[in-house]
């Protein structure tokens, strides 16, 4: 099919949402390529509200990773088929997107060569679990298989300023303009630098550096984070506190993110802040080759053991971003 002639595109990729941000210069090789066609993402419901906010993006179909009842996935087949969808790109490996988009008729489909690669019609070999190269990258090279590219890989959102005042504690926002985020948390216990270490490094920057700290985080956080980081003048606990998209309205106040690997690592490269982030270096696919932060002036700091990096070093380095 010439360019031209493709009229719907369906983009699938349903886990968390820092992989999901990272699809944005995907999303943005599509739109660029195929200038006529609609694009309709496939994302899970936790991340719709930052879909909404990706101004490549036509239409959301929500699908959730857990397990879904037969009739749930036929009527999805259903959906797909109504909407004459031309182009499929499953950015995933996913048994079941493959599935799915083969039996909604959709004629070119590309994906990794995994979990019944066979019924696509455009596949490459994955080697992500490598990680030789940023999930963009990777992201990019699948887009390509369909003739998709862009020189634009930055990350962006749209997002409405007036969100923040949305928050429940948006008073402390206004007029700050020394404020840092921390991020103490990981989905992966391997990647955690130990949770004291932030309650100290937070403490630290509040004496020495005369800033005020956020420390942010999903609701599954709340209680271990009310038991490290209790509020005071100059630190303020909004975990389970915001949506994502207040979270990047909070963020896009801060001067700097400091964070494990997790979402909001790239949901700061979004609104344009630096971050730190701290990594292990010995787990192949895992390290900051694959899945660190893209926005200006941010750091890695990385080693075997996370045990190895020191409050100090991480405060050292956030002083010299913040000079």
């Amino acid at each position: 099919m010439k360019h031209r002639d493709i009229k719907n595109i369906l983009v699938l990729r349903n886990d968390r949402f820092g992989e999901f941000l990272l699809i944005i210069p995907t999303l943005r090789a599509l739109k660029e390529t195929f200038t006529n066609a609609k694009l309709i993402a496939v994302v899970n419901p936790y991340v719709k509200e930052l879909a909404e906010c990706v101004p490549f993006i036509d239409e959301i179909i929500t699908w959730d990773r857990q397990r879904q009842a037969l009739i749930e996935k036929l009527r999805l087949i259903s959906l797909l088929r109504e909407k004459n969808i031309d182009m499929a790109i499953m950015l995933n490996p996913s048994r079941d997107f493959n599935i799915f988009t083969w039996m909604a008729g959709i004629p070119i489909r590309a994906g990794y060569d995994r979990k019944w690669g066979f019924l696509l019609t455009q596949k490459i070999k994955d080697k992500k679990y490598l990680g030789q190269k940023h999930e963009i990258e990777y992201n990019l090279e699948l887009a390509s298989l369909i003739g998709a590219n862009t020189e634009d890989k930055t990350l962006s959102l749209s997002i409405e300023k007036g969100i923040i005042n949305t928050q429940p504690q948006a008073h402390l926002f206004e007029n700050c303009a020394n404020l840092v985020a921390l991020n103490p948390w990981t989905s992966d216990p391997v990647k955690q630098w130990p949770i004291s270490n932030f309650r100290e490094l937070a403490l630290k920057l509040i004496k020495k550096l005369d800033l005020k700290v956020v420390v942010i985080g999903s609701d599954e956080e709340s209680s271990k984070s009310r038991e490290f980081f209790d509020n005071h003048n100059s630190l303020f606990n909004l975990t389970g506190k915001t949506t994502l998209r207040q979270l990047a309205a909070v963020l896009s106040k801060c001067k700097l993110l400091i964070s494990c690997d997790s979402g909001p690592v790239h949901l700061a490269g979004c609104v344009g802040i630096p971050v730190i982030a701290i990594f292990r270096n010995d787990l192949p696919g895992k390290t900051a080759l694959r899945w660190g932060p893209v926005s200006d002036e941010s750091v890695v700091i990385e080693r075997r053991s996370l045990n190895d990096i020191t409050v100090e070093e991480v405060f050292l380095k956030a002083e010299d971003i913040l000079k």
